[in-house]
């Protein structure tokens, strides 16, 4: 029996929504990661230093901590379809502004405005597939949508890299801004109207900060991202550095980093369904901590460094995707402000781990950054433990 026929037209919906917020995400992902993939041409091309170009990843990421949180309340009573819509349409004028721009100033003024509006799309999407899937599908259903995420390292990061040598990086964000709009035009034509959540109150923030799970959760978000963007923001020229290698081999490393992170999320999804979020967490910020920790002990060799590029990729976006599930599972009615915070905690680290990556950058202290990342994801692992008998 043909199993299409038992789908629904409300179930078929569901399904192209998902597939819409996973584009989304996939946009998202492009406007928070592109840096990552043209910060060594852009530097040479702005006649900045590669510190001062990976500030766009620093303010850029400032702007999302403190945006995710503040829209998220702000939006509260706002219908998805609307937002969600209307922030991929910003991020798509924000690329082409970024397309035009003749000096780094003007860039990151338009950086800065294109991440305060995508600080709204990823928690209001994680937010939108609890409005869509009854709580026995969210655990998977999560995981599904961040799937955006990890297509964005896969395809995306190495994309921009290559397209950044060979086209430019101005016509890289005309490329974005495309993309962007057809996320955009799926967004508002598969949401159905009138999506709303809870709406958020000051009280919604305190029943959080109450929360000792919660508040841990946030804090390895924290710490993890402050490890892996210490390192992720300058990977390009730190391997050029020590390998020598050229724009078809970072692209490569780009390449794998987002396979394995695809493939990681995927895996997650089905084995959270199986053994429980708390385990595989813990499986996958493991692979995390062998990848960077791989990475920080200087081998020039190019399979070395690829072993723990895929290590790293598998944990990359299926532990983010955990701790996504795991906030909403712990207060599914207060979703919209811990997803939110989550985001937060994310864009902070993104924040503190490009600053101190740039700071060891500058100084000449490569091979700290490796050890730099190390001890802040080893360090999250062991906050891990702590929610074990609360999850």
């Amino acid at each position: 029996m043909n199993s299409s026929v038992s789908v629904t037209p409300k179930e078929r919906g569901v399904q192209l929504a998902l597939i819409a917020l996973l584009l989304g995400n996939f946009a998202t992902g492009l406007a928070v990661l592109a840096p990552a993939g043209m910060i060594t041409v852009l530097a040479k091309d702005l006649s900045v230093s590669i510190r001062e170009a990976g500030f766009l990843v620093t303010a850029g990421a400032i702007m999302l901590c403190i945006g995710s949180p503040v829209m998220a309340w702000v939006t509260t009573r706002v219908d998805r379809r609307t937002l969600l819509s209307a922030v991929l349409l910003i991020v798509a004028i924000c690329h082409g502004l970024s397309a035009l721009a003749p000096n780094f100033w003007t860039l990151l003024a338009a950086r800065v405005a294109m991440l305060a509006a995508a600080a709204v799309y990823t928690p209001q999407a994680a937010n939108a597939v609890a409005l869509l899937v009854p709580p026995e599908r969210r655990a998977s259903a999560i995981p599904f949508v961040f799937l955006g995420w990890s297509l964005a390292v896969a395809a995306g990061l190495p994309g921009i890299s290559l397209g950044t040598q060979y086209l430019g990086w101005r016509e890289v964000h005309a490329v974005c801004c495309m993309v962007t709009l057809a996320a955009c035009v799926l967004n508002y034509a598969a949401l159905r109207p009138g999506l709303l959540g809870e709406p958020l109150s000051l009280q919604s923030w305190l029943n959080v900060a109450r929360n000792p799970l919660m508040m841990l959760l946030l804090a390895i978000t924290t710490l993890q991202t402050s490890g892996q963007f210490a390192l992720l923001t300058y990977i390009d020229p730190l391997t050029r550095m020590r390998t020598g290698a050229g724009a078809e081999l970072i692209a490569l490393l780009f390449s794998l980093f987002g396979i394995c992170g695809f493939i990681g999320n995927v895996i997650a999804a089905k084995l959270a369904g199986k053994i429980g979020l708390l385990k595989t967490s813990v499986i996958f910020m493991c692979s995390l901590l062998i990848g960077i920790g791989f990475w920080a002990l200087g081998s020039s060799i190019m399979a070395t460094i690829f072993a723990s590029v895929a290590f790293w990729g598998l944990g990359f976006a299926a532990f983010n995707s955990m701790q996504q599930a795991r906030l909403v599972a712990a207060g599914p009615d207060l979703s919209s402000a811990t997803v939110a915070l989550n985001t937060s905690a994310l864009y902070v680290g993104q924040a503190i781990g490009s600053a101190l990556g740039g700071l060891l950058f500058a100084h000449g202290l490569y091979s700290g950054i490796g050890y730099l990342a190390t001890a802040f994801v080893l360090t999250a692992l062991l906050l891990i433990l702590p929610t074990r008998n609360r999850s």
